[in-house]
Formats: structure tokens, sequence, C-alpha cells
């Protein structure tokens, strides 16, 4: 596995701790289908969470929410839809929406974590 996709799992291992910290239950990680993938599903009580989780080493290149463009938003509501059709008994009576988390830092263990709720699609 190249570098860099380690440290995006080390990002996304961090992430779901994280989120299970705040009493959720990780549904799914790196669900796959033909339009694309969600890094994690989440849930708590009556919330279903699609994240989506971008580690840097560093904002040499800018900050990780950067790379969650519109584009990509709108993707990830499609995937909350395909997602949502595939376990509709898990989906069921819970409100959508979508997260962000960044990690930024060498190791993602001691890494800067930012939580953004609730994306906008726009």
């Amino acid at each position: 596995m190249a570098e860099k996709d380690l440290l995006g799992r080390a990002g996304e291992d961090r992430a779901a701790r994280y989120l299970q910290s705040l009493g959720y239950v990780v549904l799914d990680r790196n669900w796959r289908c033909a339009a694309g993938e969600i890094d994690l599903v989440v849930a708590r009580a009556n919330e279903l969470v699609i994240v989506e989780v971008k580690t840097r080493r560093s904002e040499r290149f800018g900050h990780p929410f950067e790379a969650i463009g519109a584009a990509k938003r709108v993707r990830l509501w499609r995937l909350s839809v395909a997602w949502t059709a595939q376990h509709r008994k898990q989906a069921r009576g819970r409100h959508v929406r979508i997260d962000a988390i960044g990690v930024t830092g060498a190791n993602p263990e001691t890494a800067i974590l930012e939580h953004l709720e609730d994306v906008d699609v726009v």
C-alpha cells in the first residue's frame, strides 16, 4: 500500500474513534458502489451521517476541507441515497446529513482533527 494510502487509512481510523467517542456507531467503512466511495457511515439515535475524511500531512497545499468542493458534496449526497437504498433497515427513521472530518499532521494519532457537521451541498 502506498504511503499516502496508509496515511489516509490512519486518518479514517482516527476519525472513526473520534466519532465513537461522541456516541456514534460505525455502520460502514469504505463503502463502494458504481458512483464512488463513502469513507464512513455512522449513526446515533435518529441521525445517519455520511462522513468524508480528508487527511493531510500539512496545509502546505491547502486545508483538507478545500478538497471537498461542490462537485464532491453533490457526489456525497448521491452516495448517501445509494447507501440508504441498500441499507433501508439501518436508515429507516433517521435524518441523513453529510459531515467532513479533516486530519492535519504527519502523525494522525496526534494530528489536529476538525469536524464540520452538516456540510452544505452548494
